[in-house]
């Protein structure tokens, strides 16, 4: 009844005021088992269900993920200068389908006053104890030449409160930002994020409409860059999966983009041969949409428009679903 971007903005006021409160309804909001727990890249897992980059895009609620059931969050995406993004609108949905279209542009406050936001956040004691990725794209306004040392300043200003970085080239929403997935400029980004992040994970984010020739060599790059992980994928712009009609510009996720994620993730494990975990996200909705993403080679499992649609109790059931499903 209210416009997504709108919807989304009430959502996330709500939950802050809300936060406080979320404790106490732990009992249907949080599932705890130590058979959901995993360690993935030296990182402590509680369950390895998460919340994909793109909703929480300022940094604001680190600690309420956490207390709503999620196993790790990812926020962002930010860049190194501030940007408002592109026009309104800009989010688009079709529940018919349970998907979205998003040509958001990467709106956030910039890294450098994000990471003040989230030190705010770790001082007064609102920090969670599951893992926080911290996203980070190229600024629309920097061009491909450049990119390194955009990308670089964000990943310094944020490196604090990381416990891993999403490296994000697959967006398709600024312009350009895909060609970094070519392995030259590729190889250069990597190898300098790795150096400059030291003992923090580095995972490549990467689309799902690459073909198989290019996403082996983007998979082959982050592996001899340094990369600890793949997260597979990114949103799409095909329109498979939706009526025959017009469509905005943008991503399209959500249901739809659930084989397309899959095929690409079944990819990556054969090329990547275990050498280096896989996170995936793309139309995941039920305790079967994730059983299928972890037998496809994934560790760990991020949602986005799932949540969007069923709600904040979806971590929960996704986990006991997965619970049901080792008992039989």
């Amino acid at each position: 009844m209210m416009d997504p971007e709108t919807a989304h903005q009430v959502a996330l006021g709500s939950l802050s005021v809300l936060e406080p409160m979320l404790p106490f309804l732990s009992s249907v909001l949080t599932v705890s088992d130590p058979r959901l727990e995993k360690t993935v890249f030296g990182l402590k897992f509680p369950n390895p269900i998460g919340l994909a980059a793109g909703l929480d895009k300022k940094g604001q609620l680190p600690l309420a993920w956490e207390r709503v059931g999620f196993g790790f969050a990812e926020l962002g995406t930010f860049t190194s200068k501030a940007q408002s993004g592109n026009l309104t609108p800009r989010v688009f949905r079709y529940p018919g389908q349970k998907a979205l279209i998003n040509k958001m542009g990467f709106p956030n406050p910039g890294a450098k006053e994000a990471a003040q936001n989230l030190k705010s956040l770790k001082e007064t004691g609102r920090w969670p104890s599951i893992p926080i990725g911290i996203n980070i794209g190229k600024s629309k306004i920097t061009s491909l030449e450049d990119a390194v040392s955009d990308y670089l300043e964000s990943l310094n200003y944020l490196k604090p409160y990381a416990d891993y970085f999403a490296i994000n080239v697959s967006s398709p929403n600024t312009p350009g930002l895909r060609k970094l997935q070519e392995a030259k400029p590729l190889k250069k980004l990597l190898t300098a994020l790795v150096k400059e992040a030291k003992d923090k994970p580095v995972l490549l984010k990467l689309a799902p409409d690459l073909e198989e020739k290019p996403l082996k060599e983007a998979a082959s790059t982050a592996l001899s860059a340094g990369c600890a992980g793949l997260i597979a994928t990114n949103t799409t712009l095909s329109r498979a999966g939706l009526p025959s009609g017009k469509y905005p510009d943008g991503g399209l996720s959500g249901q739809p983009l659930k084989k397309m994620a899959t095929k690409v993730l079944k990819s990556l494990s054969r090329f990547t041969k275990g050498k280096v975990p896989l996170v995936a996200v793309g139309g995941v909705f039920t305790a079967q949409d994730v059983q299928e993403k972890l037998n496809a080679g994934a560790s760990l499992v991020q949602v986005y428009t799932g949540y969007i649609y069923e709600g904040p109790f979806l971590p929960a059931r996704l986990c006991r679903g997965l619970l049901e499903k080792n008992e039989k």
